[in-house]
């Protein structure tokens, strides 16, 4: 079946609605001592430069191989941020900052218990929560006093990284509250106009596995529901009574931040493999439940920011390196338009090691830009995404036309997105065959795509990206999948990951652009001005 793509909009039209674009304030990275490297940093650049993000946000901050902390012999305390300025100087030279996420805890600070990741992250809350705010103290006076605060009044304070799950917190859901009461006081002290904000929690939940003090397996509903998982009622964990806290206790929220991955997968973080994907327009529908939330609470004007997304949250889904995802994240932004402040994909880089390191070049890790520095589809959506002005002139069930307010410069986003793809394939995550199953559903369509009101003879950039254009995946399967790559075949896989197609096309002595084409399953289209 061939159902036509028909987008169409008068450039000199009145906008229908006006945006600012929730996909580049924020992007992720995995802790903070993988930004020390070079690789790290320079694919930092890369992102940055042609996909528009402006801060990033990652763990670890004050993880032992950052030596930020050190109790003494004596009972003093030693603090030392020189690992840290090395971070914050060159993603601040980039023209990127630092969007903070105060954890985990120093060993000398932490409660004794379990750690999370192969690097042995603290998770446990403080033992000494009066020396964990003059922790927090000294690190914000710190950053104010080097870099000003004009500057730092730019940037956000989150307190902690999903202490819902166990892994992350060997806590109480009382004891992160503590902790973010003695952040959140101690950051203000310093200037009340800083930004902090919670709770930081993980995926949407149908149940009441959080309800309590900890997370209750009992309750995981999902597993039980027969498949129908759009049918039960997802919330986000711990917001309201996170709110209810601070009212009570008279604290500041000037952000809220939860992760709404589009998936259940708790039971796979206890180790029972359980793989539950929601549908398509779930993140849509988090993002519009959250934004009716906070209008409804006691912090109406407290920003929104989603710290964590992707189409998984696993970093070992294949389908991250596949071109379903990058159709994925472009058709799951913009129907969020308008919702939250930001959106976070996590990760810009496979130069993350939460798991180890990736035995591939194409291992399923989260990153838009593998190991070796070679872009994924994923990259190419968000490239394209930045290249949208923040007018909407014409939006549709498969993309829109946009307006940038200052140039008028016209930006026309389209993607397809099969409607017979379905989440249930049966197969693994951790192989190819879920991946490989969903990139062959769906049949071409045609795509019409007219715009008037334009100059006569405007020139027009018309991109292509499709599993022969700008697919590195693709092209390493090519190429044999070689294992591990050569320098020459690490090479040729960044060259083909920029060979999208390209073409130009005219406006008629009308002002009129017309663009007939066929869009292969999963593909993406740009069309903007040159």
């Amino acid at each position: 079946m061939n159902t036509k793509i028909t987008i169409s909009a008068d450039a000199q039209g009145e906008a229908v609605k006006t945006f600012r674009p929730h996909w580049s304030p924020c992007v992720g990275a995995g802790r903070a001592n993988e930004a020390l490297r070079c690789g790290w940093m320079e694919q930092m650049e890369l992102v940055h430069r042609e996909c528009g993000f402006e801060s990033v946000r990652f763990h670890g901050l004050f993880h032992n191989d950052m030596f930020v902390y050190r109790r003494n012999a004596d009972g003093s305390s030693t603090f030392n941020f020189q690992y840290v300025d090395e971070i914050f100087d060159r993603l601040l030279d980039l023209g990127v900052r630092p969007f903070i996420e105060l954890g985990f805890c120093p060993e000398d600070l932490a409660r004794p218990s379990e750690t999370v990741f192969w690097w042995k992250g603290n998770s446990a809350p403080p033992t000494d929560y009066d020396a964990w705010g003059e922790l927090v103290r000294r690190f914000t006076e710190h950053v104010v006093a080097r870099y000003g605060i004009d500057e730092v009044l730019n940037w956000y304070f989150e307190v902690w990284n999903e202490p819902n799950l166990e892994p992350f917190w060997h806590g109480t859901k009382s004891e992160y509250f503590r902790l973010y009461q003695v952040s959140a006081e101690v950051i203000k002290a310093i200037d009340p106009r800083l930004k902090v904000g919670g709770p930081s929690t993980s995926n949407f939940v149908p149940d009441a596995r959080f309800d309590g003090e900890t997370e209750d397996l009992s309750e995981h509903k999902s597993v039980t529901c027969g498949g129908d998982l759009d049918a039960l009622d997802w919330k986000p964990v711990w917001l309201d009574d996170f709110l209810a806290f601070c009212v009570e206790h008279q604290l500041p929220v000037d952000f809220i931040s939860v992760h709404p991955y589009p998936t259940d997968w708790a039971f796979d973080e206890h180790g029972t493999g359980q793989k539950l994907t929601r549908g398509v327009d779930a993140t849509p529908k988090d993002l519009q439940l959250l934004r009716e939330t906070m209008d409804a609470s006691a912090f109406p004007n407290a920003e929104i920011h989603l710290t964590e997304w992707n189409c998984s949250s696993s970093s070992r889904d294949f389908t991250h390196d596949y071109l379903q995802a990058a159709t994925y994240v472009a058709k799951a932004n913009v129907e969020s338009i308008g919702f939250v402040d930001s959106l976070s994909f996590w990760t810009f880089t496979d130069v993350f090691e939460e798991s180890g390191a990736g035995d591939t070049a194409f291992h399923g890790g989260f990153g838009m830009v593998n190991f070796q520095g070679i872009p994924k589809p994923t990259f190419h959506a968000y490239r394209l995404l930045n290249t949208l002005g923040g007018e909407v002139l014409e939006r549709t069930a498969n993309g829109l036309v946009t307006r940038n307010r200052e140039t008028g410069r016209i930006a026309v986003l389209a993607y397809h997105y099969p409607p017979e793809v379905t989440r249930t394939i049966p197969g693994s995550y951790e192989n190819r065959d879920v991946a490989e199953a969903t990139l062959a559903t769906g049949s071409p369509v045609d795509v019409v795509i007219e715009l008037s009101g334009l100059a006569p003879g405007a020139e027009f950039v018309l991109e292509l990206v499709g599993q022969e254009h700008g697919d590195s995946l693709a092209a390493w399967k090519k190429m044999g999948a070689p294992d591990p790559l050569s320098r020459e075949q690490a090479k040729k896989l960044k060259e083909a990951a920029r060979a999208t197609k390209m073409e130009t096309s005219f406006a008629n002595e009308d002002g009129i652009l017309h663009v007939f084409m066929t869009l292969e399953p999963w593909n993406l289209l740009s069309l903007r001005h040159k």
